[in-house]
């Protein structure tokens, strides 16, 4: 319950635009990122997909790391 998947992107070494399955959709960081961010939260299918991610990629890896690092 506690992990959450982050995905993140950059333009000239500034953050844009950022999911977390924590809100459940994208938050832009500047002008541009905004505009990315409105697009992709009204497209149901895309974001349904991220949310997907967390379920696809963390929880299947994390308990092999979690079991590497105990």
């Amino acid at each position: 319950k506690d992990i959450e998947y982050i995905r993140s992107y950059y333009f000239n070494k500034k953050e844009d635009t950022r999911f977390s399955s924590s809100v459940g959709k994208y938050v832009g960081f500047t002008e541009q990122g905004v505009r990315n961010a409105a697009a992709w939260n009204n497209d149901p299918s895309y974001l349904s997909a991220m949310k997907a991610q967390k379920e696809a990629y963390c929880l299947n890896h994390v308990p092999g790391y979690y079991r590497a690092a105990l």
